[in-house]
Order: structure tokens, then sequence, then C-alpha cells
């Protein structure tokens, strides 16, 4: 019974560790933010940090993703309060918004690891946007990057 760490809480699965994460995550522990897009890695619809790392969870299985630490969108913050949340909004990213959760996990990933990044970093992102918001997406990667990451709630 593969067990790991979901949005800060302990889960085990009762399911094939050869399960994508992607269906775990959507199907046993109701966190349907995390999207099927393309199921072979191509959209980044169902990206998720694992680790603090953007991954896309239709590629890792529940065995590999056991022991690990995940994050989904909702995870990200319990009141929509994460830096690159309030940036797509600010920035009206919002079109069809499927592939929001997946963009917002990736650019939270990069924005942690490289505040400043570079064009080519944010151009090398693997997400699909069908509506062609990628404008948008830059300019709200660029408000989150010069926007205090929020404090720990203290509840």
């Amino acid at each position: 019974m593969p067990s790991l760490t979901v949005n800060a809480r302990p889960l085990s699965f009762e399911l094939d560790p050869s399960t994508p994460l992607l269906w775990a995550l959507r199907d046993a522990a109701n966190l349907t933010g995390t999207k099927y897009g393309c199921g072979v890695g191509d959209c980044g619809a169902c990206m998720v940090l694992v680790d603090g790392k953007a991954l896309r969870s239709c590629l890792i299985t529940l065995g590999e993703a056991e022991g690990r630490v995940v994050v989904t969108i909702e995870g990200l913050s319990h009141d929509r309060s994460h830096p690159v949340q309030q940036a797509v909004v600010a920035e009206q990213v919002t079109m069809c918004g499927y592939c929001e959760p997946g963009f917002i996990m990736a650019i939270a990933a990069l924005l942690e690891t490289s505040p400043r990044s570079s064009e080519e970093q944010v151009a090398a992102l693997p997400n699909i946007c069908r509506c062609g918001a990628y404008p948008r997406i830059k300019r709200a990667i660029a408000r989150a990057a010069n926007t205090a990451p929020p404090q720990p709630s203290q509840s």
C-alpha cells in the first residue's frame, strides 16, 4: 500500500503501485485540481510538486511517489494567497482555465529555485495553454517574481 505525504497530510493508497500519481490524486484523494490533459507528459495540465520539484503526475507512478512529499494546487495555499495565484488573477490570465493549475505549480517551482527567472527559463516551462494566454502568463510570472512570498499562517 503506497504511502506519501500529500498537501501536508500522510496518505496511504490501496491502489496498484503502477497507477499514475495523477489518478491516485484525482480518483482516490479527490484532489481534482490536478487535471488530466494528454496522459503522456506533453501538456503539463497535471503538474504537481514532488519534493519541491515540478513533475507531471501522469508520468510518475504511485510507487515512484512512495515516501515523497506531494503538493497539488489545493495545497499550494489554503486561501489562494500564493504570489503566483495572486498574479494569475491580477493579470487576468484565465481563459478556459484548464491549464491554469498546472501552470501555477510549474511557475511556483520555477520561482522557488530561480526568483529572477530568465526569458529562456520561462520559455522552457513544459506547459501548454491551448487558449494562447502566453503574454498574460509571462506578465503573471514577472508580477509573482516581484511579490514577497506569503508568510506561513499562525493557525
